[in-house]
């Protein structure tokens, strides 16, 4: 029954996404549809904002939203580094994240439209973590260790999966992105709260999301 209400609450989202608006399509549509968008940074006021605000539902559908989920893939390739990326990295304020899954052969980029994090585990990782949009920022932070995802693809299609480890972390860092949080945000809140720690993640410190 919980799963049929959890994957109701998805399909109303998707009917209900508001229609891109013409500053999303023009962003979306600037330059070549095969090169990068640029990445906003926390150094810029205005970008700084775009970053800070909530993201809304997208429909899969529409073909910006294929032009944009190509564009933000594009975005991710052209870092140093990068193993993850959320729309508002690039100035649209929409639910679309790329995540690299080193939980699978290949560690392939995927993308995830509408992603919704249902559950999470109360054990916690500490692991580094750093950010794209924040120059020269790293620090420690706790994440759960599994989660439980639900998502749709361009064709709509829904997905429910259960990951976890480091690439668990990426999605929690990316879906905070999509809620407008931030992880120099983020360490002031850590400071006030408690988890049972297990193993530190052994990941480079030089990947950034």
């Amino acid at each position: 029954m919980k799963k049929l209400y959890l994957l109701f609450i998805l399909f109303i989202g998707v009917i209900n996404a508001q229609k891109l608006t013409p500053n999303e399509i023009a962003i979306i549509s600037q330059g070549d549809i095969n090169t990068a968008l640029p990445i906003y940074q926390t150094t810029d006021q205005n970008q700084h904002k775009t970053l800070l605000n909530l993201s809304t539902d997208i429909d899969p559908l529409d073909r910006n939203t294929a032009v944009l989920v190509k564009r933000m893939k594009e975005s991710l390739l052209s870092t140093d580094g990068g193993v993850g990326i959320a729309a508002p990295q690039v100035g649209i304020n929409r639910k679309i994240i790329w995540v690299q899954r080193f939980d699978k052969p290949g560690e392939p980029l995927e993308y995830f439209i509408n992603p919704v994090i249902v559950w999470r585990s109360e054990l916690q990782n500490l692991g580094p973590e750093g950010d794209l949009s924040i120059p020269e920022f790293r620090d420690q932070f706790y994440r759960s260790k599994v989660i439980q995802l639900e998502y749709v693809d361009l064709k709509g299609q829904q997905y429910s999966e259960i990951v976890e480890g480091f690439t668990a972390v990426i999605f929690q860092h990316e879906i905070d992105h999509l809620f407008g949080i931030l992880i120099s945000d983020k360490k002031e809140k850590e400071k006030k709260d408690s988890y049972q720690k297990v193993d530190a993640f052994k990941k480079s410190d030089s990947m950034t999301r």
